[in-house]
């Protein structure tokens, strides 16, 4: 398992390859951290009563790092 930071980075990453990198790097990178701080808000709701409460400290670690990236 990824700790949270690597999680968020990898998150980025992730988005950033789905819109390719371009001359404008600033933005990509800033909608790709937007884009994987919607992924992380909807992994925290919805494990609101099925993931362990484990699961949910360690998405919203990946949420707090992601705000740091």
């Amino acid at each position: 398992m990824n700790t949270p930071r690597e999680e968020a980075e990898y998150l980025v990453l992730k988005f950033l390859i789905l819109q390719g990198y371009g001359s404008a790097k600033w933005f990509h990178k800033t909608l790709a951290k937007q884009c994987a701080l919607i992924v992380v808000n909807e992994m925290i709701e919805e494990s609101i009563g099925y993931l362990s409460i484990d699961r949910n400290k360690y998405w919203k670690e990946v949420k707090s790092e992601l705000q740091k990236l």
